[in-house]
């Protein structure tokens, strides 16, 4: 079912990052419509902004030095149909006796560093509110977990090798936070093993469908003089006239656009930073915040 744990400690070669550096160095951008703002994409002065600082200002070996403060593991989970792969992941333990085992699963575009500014909140014992051993793990195919190698695993395999690690680690019941990707995982996850091991969910994107009048008319009529869920539903009206482009292109075709997110630091920093920025509600994110994660994405899917 799963193999033996053993501790991760991340270091990228300098043949890896002298390579990047003469990327940065060669890249070209496209121009930019007049007054485009958002429009179109990201904003050319803002990825240039971007690049600049990932050339001349930002350290990778700090920030690789400040993630391998963080207790890494990696294990091989077996999942059937698909064998044996091997996932990196997060374990936090707390101090309480009586802490609540979580697994914490991050979405698209993200990864396991989510939870970093919050684990000595999680993990903090407290008499005031409960606390938790925290599993964060990479999924499969995004940061250092191992990608399947075939097609067909979705949700249910995803959920297979959830549970299994958590199982791996010594927790029989536990709770699920997803958010993104990991709220849609969370679906499959609850559904096969909620009964037995999967005590409480919690989710930062639940999706539901609006209500009609011939379905529930009750909801559908409230829901027309209701402020709150009328600008939700035009957040997600907005989305799909405007912003769903990303998604349609990575579930029907994504090995074309591979080729280019895989050789192109610049082109996958503005894919990305697109998304950081639109689905964060303005959050102020540093220049080093936002380049750490490329720059370890683009070295480790290269």
């Amino acid at each position: 079912m799963a193999t033996t744990e053993k501790p991760f400690t991340l270091s990228v070669s300098d043949t890896d990052l002298d390579l990047l550096r003469k990327k940065l160095e060669f890249a070209r951008l496209p121009n930019e419509l007049d007054g485009a703002g958002w429009d179109y994409g990201a904003p050319l002065a803002d990825i240039q902004r971007l690049l600049s600082h990932w050339k001349s200002a930002y350290d990778w070996r700090k920030s690789e030095a400040e993630i391998n403060k963080l207790p890494m593991f990696t294990r091989d989970i077996e999942v059937e149909g698909f064998g044996s792969l091997n996932i990196h992941y997060i374990h936090q333990k707390s101090d309480a006796t009586n802490a609540i085992p979580l697994l914490f699963v991050h979405g698209w575009p993200g990864h396991f560093l989510e939870v970093r500014k919050m684990l000595p909140l999680l993990t903090a014992k407290s008499p005031d509110y409960p606390s938790f051993h925290v599993v964060a793990l990479s999924l499969p195919g995004f940061g250092f977990s191992e990608a399947p190698r075939k097609a067909g695993f979705a949700g249910r395999q995803y959920a297979e090798l959830l549970n299994k690690l958590m199982l791996a680690l010594g927790y029989q019941e536990y709770v699920y936070q997803g958010g993104d990707w990991g709220h849609l995982l969370g679906v499959h996850a609850v559904t096969h093993y909620g009964h037995k091991h999967i005590k409480a969910w919690h989710s930062n994107m639940p999706i539901c469908a609006p209500p009609t009048l011939l379905s529930y008319p009750r909801a559908y009529l409230s829901t027309l003089f209701d402020r709150a869920a009328k600008a939700g539903l035009a957040t997600g009206l907005a989305w799909r006239r405007s912003g769903m482009g990303y998604y349609l292109e990575q579930s029907t075709k994504p090995q074309t656009l591979g080729y280019s997110l895989a050789d192109s630091p610049v082109g996958l920093l503005a894919w990305i930073y697109e998304k950081l920025v639109g689905w964060s509600d303005q959050y102020p994110w540093t220049d080093d915040e936002g380049e750490y994660r490329f720059l370890r994405d683009n070295i480790v899917l290269s």
